[in-house]
């Protein structure tokens, strides 16, 4: 069933997008992760314009990242004094994000960027994942005892001090706000909820508990990428609601199912998954950049970049 995505000017197949929603919400659900950084080159791959990609993606990251925080905050594994902290620093971040994607979409540079920004991402937190990932599994094969996390790094000498009760932890609130940070300019230029780097940087950078992380994450990235599509909405007109409200749906469904899987596998296997996924969108996205276009010249419309 073909639908016309009228701000995208495409037309897609109405079950491919819902297919596509509920796979990312499964691994939403699972992994913590908004979903995007996985969502937003499939819709290249299927022609959506990056741009609108990444607009309309931040929209089904807030449902599915909501449906994920319901199935959490009931088993009380959401630490909502840190989700708030990470929170302040990734609306500001968001607002910077969006200030660069319109200039540079201004000068015509942002379907580059974004492409460009991804290849790099994916293939360093994939990649530092993966190594992480085979690591502790051999440990657990050979019945080792886990690599210590540091009690004390220099995190813990910073000022600002804050008691987080859930996440048993008593630390600056710099290092979490300045995570935030990153994130939100992230999801603003990338269309991805960021949890693909706040996952990693609460457990290693943070100590947080792999328990906790997951449930924080998503309450973080609701907020965010809804104040990124609203700011993408009101500046650049890019949000594509036929779009959003097919992948919504899926994802809604997808994190619900996603949530229950990711309870009955252990915290290693998760994140060896989510890194060979993140790898090999990261390959295909590098493939396409590199290898020469079927056609080398495309119309736009009269008078755009």
């Amino acid at each position: 069933m073909q639908i016309y995505l009228p701000i995208a000017e495409v037309s897609v197949n109405a079950f491919l997008l819902l297919g596509l929603g509920g796979i990312v919400g499964i691994l939403s659900g699972m992994f913590g992760v908004g979903g995007g950084f996985l969502m937003t080159p499939l819709l290249f791959f299927i022609g959506i314009p990056p741009a609108v990609a990444v607009a309309t993606e931040a929209n089904q990251i807030v449902a599915s990242s909501f449906s994920g925080v319901l199935a959490h905050l009931k088993r009380r594994t959401v630490d909502l004094r840190m989700g708030t902290v990470l929170l302040i620093g990734g609306l500001i971040g968001a607002g910077f994000g969006v200030m660069l994607f319109n200039y540079l979409k201004s000068l015509g540079q942002v379907d580059l960027l974004v492409k460009l920004c991804y290849v790099v991402f994916l293939g360093v937190i994939g990649g530092l994942m993966f190594v992480e990932s085979l690591n502790a599994i051999r440990r657990t094969r050979k019945n080792a005892p886990p690599a210590k996390r540091k009690n004390h790094n220099w995190i813990h000498g910073l000022p600002f001090k804050m008691r987080f009760r859930v996440s048993g932890l008593y630390i600056s609130v710099i290092p979490p706000l300045i995570v935030g940070l990153l994130v939100g300019v992230l999801a603003a230029i990338m269309g991805v909820g960021g949890g693909f780097i706040m996952v990693p940087a609460m457990i290693y950078l943070l100590g947080m508990p792999t328990k906790v992380v997951v449930g924080t994450s998503l309450f973080q990235i609701i907020f965010v990428t809804a104040f990124t599509t609203l700011l993408h909405a009101t500046t650049n007109y890019t949000v594509d609601m036929a779009l959003a409200v097919l992948l919504l749906v899926g994802g809604v469904v997808g994190a619900q199912i996603g949530t229950r899987i990711g309870t009955r596998l252990k915290a290693e296997q998760l994140r060896i998954l989510l890194a060979i996924m993140v790898l090999v969108v990261c390959g295909n996205l590098a493939l396409d950049l590199l290898l020469m276009p079927s056609e080398l010249y495309s119309l736009g419309p009269a008078g755009g970049h």
